[in-house]
C-alpha cells in the first residue's frame, strides 16, 4: 500500500466517523454556508495578481514537520498582503497536521479565494468545505475513479464551489478530464514516490484544454521558475513548502513575490 492508498483508506474511516457526529443539516447552518463564493479562476488569472496560490501546511508525509509554530492568521494575511492570488489551507490532520479550524481562521481574516486542500472522497466533505468557508475544493485524479470524480465535481458546483482537479501524468489527465472542472493542476511531486520534477508540468501543459485554468503545483522554489512556467502556458502556481519551511513564511512569500515581479515583464510597473 503506497502513501496515497494509506491516506485514502484513513480518510474514508475519518469521514464515516464525522458523518455520525455532525450531520449534514448541522453543517448547512454554518454562518459561512450561504456566503458568496470568491472565484479562484478569476483571482488566479487576474492580470494584476501573481497567480500564486499560497499554501499553509504544517507537515507532510514526505518531509515530516515543516513548520509547527506558524500561525494561520499571521501567515495567511501576510501571504495576501505580499501579493498572492489565493490561499490553500490543508485541513487533513493525520498526515498534514491541519484542521477545519485553520481554514475557518483564514476565512475570517481574508477576502480571497480559499482552496480546501484535503483528500475528498465523499459529498459530505464538500458540504463541510462550504460550511467552513472554502471557495474551491481539490479532487485528486489518482485517488478517484473518473465517474466518481465527475460526480463529486458536479455536486461541488451545485453548492457554488469551484473545483481544482490534480493530476500527475498523462493517463490521469486523459481519463479524468470533464466539463465539471474549473482548474486543472499538475502536481510535480508524485504522491506515490514523492519524487519531484518540473518536467511533469512542461509535458502536460499543452495537453490541458484552454477552457481550464492551468496550475503548476509543488517543487517551485525559484521565482525564475514561475516566469518560465508562465511562458510555458500556466496561469497559476501552488506554492507551500518553499514558504512554510521559513521561520517567517509570510516574509519568505513577500521576498519571493517581489523577486518574481522584478523578473516578470508583466509586473515591471507594479509597485508593492
Amino acid at each position: 500500500m503506497n502513501i496515497l492508498d494509506k491516506i485514502i483508506a484513513h480518510k474514508k474511516e475519518e469521514v464515516a466517523e464525522r458523518k455520525s457526529l455532525v450531520p449534514t443539516k448541522l453543517l448547512e447552518r454554518s454562518v459561512f454556508f450561504d456566503n458568496k463564493v470568491v472565484s479562484m479562476k478569476k483571482y488566479v488569472t487576474h492580470p494584476e495578481k501573481t497567480g500564486i496560490i499560497a499554501e499553509f501546511k504544517r507537515k507532510s508525509p514526505s518531509k515530516g514537520t515543516i513548520n509547527s509554530a506558524a500561525k494561520v492568521e499571521k501567515t495567511s494575511i501576510g501571504y495576501m498582503q505580499s501579493g498572492a492570488s489565493a490561499l490553500s489551507i490543508l485541513t487533513d490532520k493525520e498526515f498534514f497536521g491541519g484542521s477545519n479550524e485553520d481554514l475557518i481562521t483564514a476565512r475570517k481574516f481574508n477576502f480571497c479565494p480559499i482552496l480546501r486542500k484535503d483528500f475528498m472522497v465523499d459529498e459530505y466533505q464538500i458540504v463541510e468545505a462550504k460550511s467552513i468557508g472554502a471557495d474551491c475544493i481539490l479532487l485528486i485524479a489518482a485517488a478517484l475513479e473518473p465517474k466518481r470524480l465527475e460526480e463529486l465535481a458536479a455536486f461541488a458546483h451545485q453548492l457554488g464551489l469551484e473545483v481544482l482537479m490534480e493530476v500527475h501524468d498523462q493517463e490521469e489527465l486523459d481519463r479524468s478530464l470533464n466539463d465539471q472542472l474549473d482548474l486543472v493542476g499538475v502536481n510535480n511531486r508524485s504522491l506515490k514516490t514523492f519524487d519531484v520534477s518540473l518536467d511533469t508540468s512542461y509535458s502536460l501543459v499543452d495537453k490541458i484544454p484552454d477552457q481550464f485554468v492551468k496550475i503548476s503545483e509543488s517543487g517551485i522554489s525559484d521565482p525564475q521558475t514561475l516566469v518560465d512556467l508562465k511562458k510555458g502556458g500556466f496561469d497559476g502556481f501552488l506554492i507551500g513548502e518553499n514558504f512554510m519551511k521559513s521561520i517567517r513564511p509570510h516574509q519568505a512569500a513577500y521576498n519571493f513575490m517581489n523577486k518574481y515581479r522584478e523578473l516578470s515583464p508583466d509586473f515591471k510597473t507594479t509597485a508593492v
